[in-house]
């Protein structure tokens, strides 16, 4: 059994180009570069709650605005979970996480299927929080879902206050995929009626 579950991934394109390592097993270390600070806080969180090792180098179109930067971050981020959790061999598959902040309460569930699927049901009153357009949110989880193989359920139960909002679905995220993620041994091969994942 790998117990060195990471990866690097790197993509460019005319609109952007992006270097991401991550380690599964880390200790919550993260260095992240996007351009788009309150972006950048986001993908920090999720790496310290969900003790992921994470570096992100992005160097984007943000002249026309953040959507191709944050959604390529998505896809790439995707690849990267895919690559690091491997065959899937020995994982709880599973994760889901309910996670408050202040007013906001959200709620994540994952399921490392290999199929690809969104639910996303938030709001945002605010069009932006700092340089990140809220509409931008559904984009990144939407590309990670599909990227990466995973369906992904993602609800806000409460919440008034866009930051607040925003940081409790990407640290929700994190511990639900950390739970996904987890080794288990009492599980021989994958955990599928089917036999693989």
């Amino acid at each position: 059994m790998d117990t060195k579950r990471s990866a690097l991934i790197k993509r460019k394109t005319k609109e952007t180009d992006i270097s991401l390592q991550l380690a599964l097993d880390g200790s919550g270390r993260s260095d992240i570069h996007t351009g788009i600070g309150f972006f950048d806080h986001m993908l920090d969180g999720f790496a310290r709650h969900g003790l992921f090792d994470l570096t992100v180098k992005v160097d984007g179109d943000l002249q026309v605005d953040g959507h191709h930067t944050v959604e390529d971050t998505g896809i790439v981020l995707g690849n990267a979970i895919r690559e690091a959790v491997g065959d899937k061999a020995g994982i709880s598959r599973y994760g889901f996480f309910i996670l408050p902040m202040d007013d906001a309460l959200a709620l994540c569930a994952v399921d490392l299927c290999g199929r690809p699927w969104l639910e996303y049901d938030c709001s945002f009153s605010a069009p932006m929080i700092g340089e990140l357009d809220t509409e931008l949110i559904r984009e990144f989880f939407y590309a990670v879902s599909y990227s990466a193989g995973m369906n992904l359920h993602i609800r806000m139960l409460s919440g008034t206050n866009g930051h607040h909002m925003a940081e409790a679905m990407f640290k929700a995220f994190a511990k639900a995929l950390d739970m996904a993620c987890r080794r288990d041994e009492r599980i021989e091969g994958v955990l599928s009626t089917k036999g693989s994942l």
